[in-house]
């Protein structure tokens, strides 16, 4: 948790308001009915959906990715439009799929997000304070150094560890992200919900948003 939270940055929350909510109502109910198809994750795959990082077995959620929703959603906004499809696998092993991810690029101003989605209801997220192997072999990400990752999502956190690591440090890799638990009810809290939140209370001993 505490790694995590080193690599995690957020947009501003602001004070709810009866227009943020039926916007992110009206965002969520376009969703729904753009990706109810994608029920079969054979379907999404059809449409050039493809998983993010298939070799990591057993994640928590899967992300699977449109290259070109992703290049779009760099500059523009369509509710219907996600960049990435979420799915966890059922007791059978089976891909259900629970809801989306959007993107917007690492240029993309707190305003400008905050007309994609209210930043009253969803928080935006950023994957920051990278370290990453440099150009040597792929066997380097999976480095340990006192029994915990060296690079990635769970790395080193600085500059300075980066390079005594000899790798490369990005301050933020990607751009800014939002889920959306999309059929989770009509709770706009539960639906716009961030599971990274929760490592991030966690560690600071702070109790969860209601």
């Amino acid at each position: 948790m505490t790694a995590m939270a080193k690599h995690m940055a957020y947009s501003s929350p602001r004070p709810l308001t009866p227009a943020d909510s039926a916007r992110a109502s009206h965002v969520i109910n376009e969703l729904r009915q753009a990706i109810a198809k994608y029920n079969d994750v054979k379907v999404a795959e059809a449409d050039g959906y493809k998983m993010f990082a298939p070799q990591l077995k057993n994640q928590p959620q899967y992300h699977f990715t449109k290259g070109w929703n992703a290049i779009r959603n760099q500059w523009g906004f369509d509710p219907a439009r996600p960049t990435s499809l979420l799915y966890k696998k059922n007791a059978k092993g089976e891909f259900v799929l629970i809801g989306a991810m959007y993107t917007a690029s690492k240029r993309t101003s707190e305003e400008d997000l905050n007309e994609r989605v209210p930043l009253s209801v969803a928080r935006w997220h950023r994957h920051v304070n990278w370290c990453i192997p440099k150009r040597q072999p792929k066997e380097r990400w999976f480095e340990t150094k006192n029994g915990q990752p060296v690079f990635g999502p769970l790395g080193v956190a600085t500059r300075e560890e980066c390079d005594a690591a000899e790798g490369r440090f990005i301050p933020q890799a990607f751009g800014w992200m939002v889920h959306a638990t999309t059929f989770a009810g009509n709770d706009l809290k539960s639906i716009w919900h961030d599971d990274h939140m929760d490592h991030d209370h966690a560690m600071m001993g702070d109790p969860k948003n209601p």
